[in-house]
Protein backbone atom coordinates (compact mmCIF):
# COMPACT_ATOMS: atom_id res chain seq x y z
CA UNK A 1 0.00 0.00 0.00
CA UNK A 2 1.32 3.52 -0.64
CA UNK A 3 0.46 6.28 1.74
CA UNK A 4 0.63 9.99 0.48
CA UNK A 5 0.62 12.75 2.49
CA UNK A 6 0.09 16.28 0.87
CA UNK A 7 2.04 19.71 2.62
CA UNK A 8 1.80 22.77 1.53
CA UNK A 9 4.97 24.52 1.45
CA UNK A 10 6.76 28.38 0.48
CA UNK A 11 7.09 27.28 -2.85
CA UNK A 12 3.96 25.42 -3.59
CA UNK A 13 3.17 21.86 -2.54
CA UNK A 14 5.16 19.07 -1.59
CA UNK A 15 3.41 15.12 -1.50
CA UNK A 16 5.09 12.23 0.68
CA UNK A 17 5.09 8.75 -0.71
CA UNK A 18 5.79 5.97 2.15
CA UNK A 19 5.20 2.24 1.81
CA UNK A 20 5.00 0.45 -1.42
CA UNK A 21 6.30 2.85 -3.48
CA UNK A 22 9.43 3.30 -5.97
CA UNK A 23 11.20 6.44 -7.20
CA UNK A 24 11.28 5.62 -10.56
CA UNK A 25 7.09 4.71 -10.26
CA UNK A 26 7.39 8.96 -9.11
CA UNK A 27 9.29 10.09 -12.00
CA UNK A 28 7.46 8.00 -13.89
CA UNK A 29 4.06 10.04 -12.92
CA UNK A 30 5.95 13.31 -12.94
CA UNK A 31 7.38 12.45 -16.73
CA UNK A 32 3.92 11.46 -18.02
CA UNK A 33 2.38 14.97 -16.22
CA UNK A 34 5.57 16.43 -17.72
CA UNK A 35 4.65 15.15 -21.41
CA UNK A 36 1.10 15.45 -20.92
CA UNK A 37 0.36 11.45 -21.28
CA UNK A 38 -1.24 12.01 -17.29
CA UNK A 39 -5.05 13.42 -17.09
CA UNK A 40 -4.56 13.20 -13.25
CA UNK A 41 -4.33 17.33 -13.64
CA UNK A 42 -6.51 20.10 -14.84
CA UNK A 43 -4.84 21.89 -17.65
CA UNK A 44 -5.46 24.78 -15.31
CA UNK A 45 -4.00 23.27 -12.47
CA UNK A 46 -0.94 22.38 -14.69
CA UNK A 47 -0.61 25.62 -15.89
CA UNK A 48 0.53 26.71 -12.33
CA UNK A 49 3.00 24.06 -12.08
CA UNK A 50 6.29 25.85 -12.72
CA UNK A 51 8.55 22.82 -11.35
CA UNK A 52 8.83 19.42 -10.13
CA UNK A 53 11.22 17.66 -7.61
CA UNK A 54 11.53 14.35 -6.88
CA UNK A 55 14.17 13.24 -3.89
CA UNK A 56 14.36 10.04 -1.55
CA UNK A 57 14.42 6.80 -1.87
CA UNK A 58 12.07 3.45 -2.60
CA UNK A 59 9.82 3.49 -0.06
CA UNK A 60 10.06 7.06 1.34
CA UNK A 61 9.54 9.39 -1.87
CA UNK A 62 8.88 13.11 -2.21
CA UNK A 63 8.06 14.95 -4.83
CA UNK A 64 7.65 18.63 -4.64
CA UNK A 65 5.20 20.82 -6.65
CA UNK A 66 6.30 24.72 -6.77
CA UNK A 67 3.82 27.04 -8.06
CA UNK A 68 0.54 28.46 -6.73
CA UNK A 69 -1.58 25.19 -6.49
CA UNK A 70 -3.14 24.46 -3.27
CA UNK A 71 -3.40 21.49 -1.13
CA UNK A 72 -6.95 20.51 -2.80
CA UNK A 73 -5.84 20.42 -6.10
CA UNK A 74 -2.99 18.12 -6.02
CA UNK A 75 -4.87 15.51 -3.67
CA UNK A 76 -7.80 15.66 -6.28
CA UNK A 77 -5.43 14.74 -8.94
CA UNK A 78 -3.52 12.11 -6.83
CA UNK A 79 -6.78 10.39 -6.21
CA UNK A 80 -7.13 10.03 -10.46
CA UNK A 81 -3.34 9.11 -10.70
CA UNK A 82 -3.14 5.50 -12.15
CA UNK A 83 0.56 5.48 -11.42
CA UNK A 84 -0.23 5.12 -7.81
CA UNK A 85 -3.01 3.79 -6.65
Amino acid sequence: MIKKEVKKTQAGVSIDFSGAIAKDTVFTMVQNCATGKCECMSDETKKKVEDMVVSGEDGAVTLELKGKVSEEEIKEALSRSKVVN
